[in-house]
């Protein structure tokens, strides 16, 4: 296999720079981009007898319940009950002991298959709903403390993904940002204090269906963003169409919280800038063209 002449010629440089990087804790995308490495035959070599990093692995919580799955099949247990204990489908359970012998069965009434039935998709809805937690856990501690700088390249990310821009056709320079998630509301609210826009300058205000809570969901936003719910700008309400097949209307739906920062206009040009320098960086062409 052949290469672009001396791209590669100080191979065993580069390899130490590519192992002294994976036991950083980096991904092979990320070493790729750093060392610009866009051969993976190359990269493979690189990081030969190098273990990835944790945070990049998948759980394999499925060879071990592949493994109970024919100690108990071995033991003479139907599909049904080997269900019911590990929370499998049928299909998995199927492919995993298709290979061992099948136990005896008695004939079952049709209460008996249906009560079985029903304890098999419960537990499988339960190990899944374990599992999802299990999931968010791991991935939750795998993000630690974040810089300055990471804050500042999520807000850009998160204002122009979810905030008010303006358009070609109606110049609208303004910093706007409407959510329903409280959280998405105080990671917005974090990244505006690391900008050091000033809080006198922020106004809020509630967009929610007439049909609503709507002063339980004022006094909810008020309290979340530290005012008083005198303090919040007018409400705005959503017509009601009885026509409409809304899911949003528990004691959960508080509607959506619109802030706003008074006179940024310089703001949401830097804010402009600050996007297209990240579709600049990795993107090719001149990111100048899509403003």
């Amino acid at each position: 296999m052949t290469h672009a002449p001396g791209k590669y010629a100080d191979f065993e440089a580069l390899r130490d720079q590519a192992v002294a990087l994976r036991r950083a804790g980096l991904s092979r995308r990320q070493i790729r981009d750093r060392l610009h490495v866009d051969n993976n035959d190359i990269l493979n070599r690189l990081l030969q007898g190098e273990p990835p990093p944790e945070w990049t692995k998948r759980p394999n919580a499925k060879d071990d319940r592949r493994e109970k799955a024919r100690e108990l099949r071995l033991q003479g247990w139907t599909y049904d009950r080997i269900q019911v204990e590990l929370g499998c489908s049928k299909s998995s359970i199927s492919l995993w002991v298709r290979d061992l012998p099948k136990p005896e069965r008695r004939p079952r009434t049709r209460e008996e298959a249906s009560a079985i039935a029903k304890r098999g998709r419960e537990a499988t809805l339960r190990l899944r709903e374990e599992d999802r937690q299990r999931t968010k856990q791991r991935a939750m501690s795998e993000v630690g403390t974040l810089t300055d700088r990471e804050l500042f390249m999520i807000g850009v990310g998160l204002y122009w993904a979810e905030g008010s821009k303006s358009k070609p056709y109606s110049r609208r320079e303004r910093i706007t940002f409407v959510n329903s998630d409280p959280d998405m509301i105080t990671v917005f609210l974090a990244w505006l204090d690391l900008l050091d826009v000033d809080p006198v300058s922020l106004r809020f205000a509630l967009h929610i269906h007439e049909n609503a809570d709507v002063a339980t969901a004022e006094k909810f936003w008020a309290h979340h963003v530290g005012i008083d719910a005198a303090g919040l700008m007018k409400t705005t309400l959503k017509k009601h169409n009885p026509r409409t097949n809304r899911k949003n209307i528990d004691n959960n739906y508080r509607g959506c919280l619109r802030v706003d920062v008074r006179n940024g206009a310089d703001l949401y040009r830097r804010v402009e800038g600050w996007w297209y320098g990240i579709v600049g960086a990795v993107l090719p062409g001149d990111p100048s063209n899509r403003t």
